[in-house]
């Protein structure tokens, strides 16, 4: 049996990656995936692979493209959710800030540096069309950490996957004062480049399966009914959700990996636009 180390956030996109442990799909194949969630998200599972602590990710696509063009040693090996992500923008459930406008001038909770809530609030905004090189941060670890902020009169105010969060709101405990999609496929299977050039044939197998789950996971008998329960959400949440989300079964292509490495140098968070080689495996 073949053991691989693979992270992702605990999130409801997921759920495929569980389903398909739970079932043995990859022991079936002969490899016994090791599955960790990682709740601080893409910023610590881009050092978990450059690494080397992880064989392979699910990761943010922007966050994974600003690693790599920075040095990581990693390469996209496919799409895993080729719909946008919806990000939140919370600040406290008490705060006086009504609109987006009147966020400008404060500081932004994020997990990490380099993190989707980090690189997201730049895409926010430039597309505001604010001062991107003015912008302030307070790194908060995670979800729980942004709830200590923001509860404890941080001032901050802090996006995160909108579905994610909703229940925060509900509990009256975040206000969300709109969205922020991204312009982009939001989630990739990314694989350290040494663990990938010596394992090819197990990373196809992976995605084999998981594709087979992706492709099949809406048609799930009462499969709402099972995001709901497992992961905390409302019943209609989950659906409006799932009606937002597909799942992609195909590499990244080139046209979007320039989009993104654009729109990054456009706001200085990289330097230069690299080869589409240095980033997809193929």
């Amino acid at each position: 049996m073949k053991q691989i180390k693979i992270v992702g956030v605990p999130e409801h996109f997921n759920l495929p990656w569980h389903l398909a442990i739970e079932e043995s799909a990859f022991e079936d194949r002969g490899i016994q995936l090791l599955w960790e969630d990682v709740p601080e998200g893409t910023g610590r599972m881009a050092k978990l692979l450059e690494n080397g602590d992880t064989d392979m990710a699910i990761i943010l696509t922007e966050g994974i493209v600003k690693s790599i063009s920075q040095g990581n040693p990693t390469k996209i090996v496919q799409e895993y959710v080729s719909s946008p992500l919806l990000w939140g923008i919370h600040v406290a459930a008490n705060s006086n800030r009504t609109s987006i406008a009147d966020l400008e001038k404060d500081k932004v909770a994020i997990s990490r540096m380099g993190s989707g809530s980090h690189l997201m609030s730049y895409v926010h905004a430039q597309s505001q069309g604010w001062d991107t090189q003015s912008l302030e941060f307070e790194i908060i670890n995670n979800l729980d950490g942004a709830v200590d902020s923001l509860v404890n009169g941080s001032g901050t105010y802090f996006m995160w996957e909108h579905f994610t969060t909703k229940p925060l709101v509900n509990q009256g405990i975040f206000k969300r004062l709109g969205d922020c999609p991204t312009p982009w496929p939001c989630f990739v299977i990314a694989a350290n480049a040494a663990f990938l050039s010596k394992n090819k044939n197990v990373v196809q197998h992976i995605l084999e399966i998981i594709n087979i789950y992706t492709s099949e996971f809406k048609r799930i008998p009462s499969i709402d009914r099972t995001l709901s329960n497992r992961y905390g959400q409302k019943l209609e949440d989950i659906r409006e959700w799932l009606s937002k989300t597909t799942w992609g079964q195909t590499q990244l292509n080139s046209e979007t990996l320039e989009r993104v490495q654009q729109q990054l140098k456009d706001l200085d968070l990289i330097q230069d636009i690299k080869p589409n080689e240095h980033f997809l495996h193929s």
